[in-house]
């Protein structure tokens, strides 16, 4: 601890991302990134903005980006959020939407994120603990609170809850916010936003660093109530008035307008997702169904930990929660089919 550290600093657990280790012929399958790259348009549209045009500063309001992103899903310009990122979009969430007496609930096996938010703005949190089977009970989240927010896929586990549910939660929480968090929804769920216009308490977030394969440019959105965007736009002004760059205002948006090769992406990775599935259950792994871009295994005669340890050795990275309940899994993200050939080949002689 510093002598000139604010108190709030000393007491913060920060957020541990997925490593990117440097090592040569690597097989890198643990931070979720998509295997198959961006839409060659975004990748055009990005190089055509790089010129003297960078000398100025972009639209602090994104206002193409958030005429595209409105467009496609059937809303006005005026209930979209864009921020670096969707984590610095469930910041702002954090500070601007949660910061109530009561305790906001989120499951107790989720997102580490949003525990470090909640240190770092004193939100008081408490964690709902999933069923036996992973899946988050709406039924658990009719409690007194002071905010809901749970990723749909959820994440590590890569469950998804039906829409249904979803309004099942959003409607038995009509005074507080209900934030859907939906990084991974595009590799096989329905979207909540279908929901908004009907619950003025429902945010849902989404980024483009999945299934639009643009993690290095830091995009994410929240499509809500005008209202709550006009919570989390008070908030954004008050802290980075231009969160997006020229560069990813292009790309994002040429990522959008470039349908074709989306579908073709996600296609392709459930398709994969598919294969390594049923390839672990053969190999013994009970794998939780997912509709995410990564598939959560263990098995039954192996320490999750070892089984890291032996697929690093081969030069093969996975995620692994120290964590109570799923210290015996691994998050495996979907890779390109060679990849996946180097896990399943490697997997096969270490059991």
């Amino acid at each position: 601890m510093s002598k000139y550290w604010s108190p709030v600093v000393n007491d913060l657990v920060p957020y541990v991302p997925g490593e990117q280790p440097k090592l040569d012929n690597l097989v890198k399958l643990n931070t979720n990134e998509n295997p198959y790259g961006p839409s060659p348009k975004a990748l055009a549209a990005m190089a055509e903005v790089i010129g003297d045009s960078l000398r100025l500063y972009p639209d602090p309001e994104s206002v193409e980006l958030k005429q595209t992103i409105a467009d496609y899903y059937r809303v006005t310009p005026e209930q979209v959020f864009v921020g670096n990122g969707s984590d610095e979009v469930l910041a702002h969430i954090f500070f601007g939407l949660f910061q109530h007496e009561q305790p906001i609930l989120f499951p107790d096996i989720s997102y580490s994120f949003y525990p470090v938010y909640c240190g770092l703005y004193r939100v008081e949190s408490r964690a709902v603990p999933l069923n036996e089977q992973f899946e988050i009970d709406p039924s658990d989240y009719a409690q007194p609170n002071g905010g809901v927010i749970f990723p749909n896929p959820n994440a590590p586990t890569g469950r998804y809850l039906p829409l249904a549910q979803v309004e099942q939660i959003v409607a038995a929480n009509p005074d507080r916010v209900v934030v859907v968090d939906e990084a991974y929804v595009d590799f096989g769920g329905d979207t909540a936003i279908a929901l908004v216009d009907r619950y003025p308490n429902l945010l849902v977030t989404q980024t483009l660093s999945k299934s639009r394969s643009l993690a290095g440019m830091r995009v994410g959105f929240a499509i809500g109530d005008c209202a709550l965007i006009e919570a989390l736009q008070r908030v954004k002004n008050s802290f980075n008035s231009y969160p997006l760059d020229r560069v990813a205002q292009a790309g994002a948006k040429a990522a959008f307008e470039d349908e074709a090769y989306f579908r073709e992406a996600c296609d392709g990775v459930i398709a994969q997702r598919d294969r390594v599935s049923e390839a672990l259950e053969g190999f013994g792994f009970e794998v939780l169904p997912s509709k995410a871009n990564f598939v959560f295994a263990r098995h039954p005669e192996r320490r999750g930990e070892d089984l890291m340890t032996a697929l690093r050795a081969k030069g093969i990275i996975v995620r692994h929660f120290n964590k109570p309940r799923i210290s015996d899994y691994l998050r495996i993200t979907i890779g390109t089919q060679e990849q996946n050939d180097a896990l399943l080949a490697g997997l096969q002689e270490i059991l």
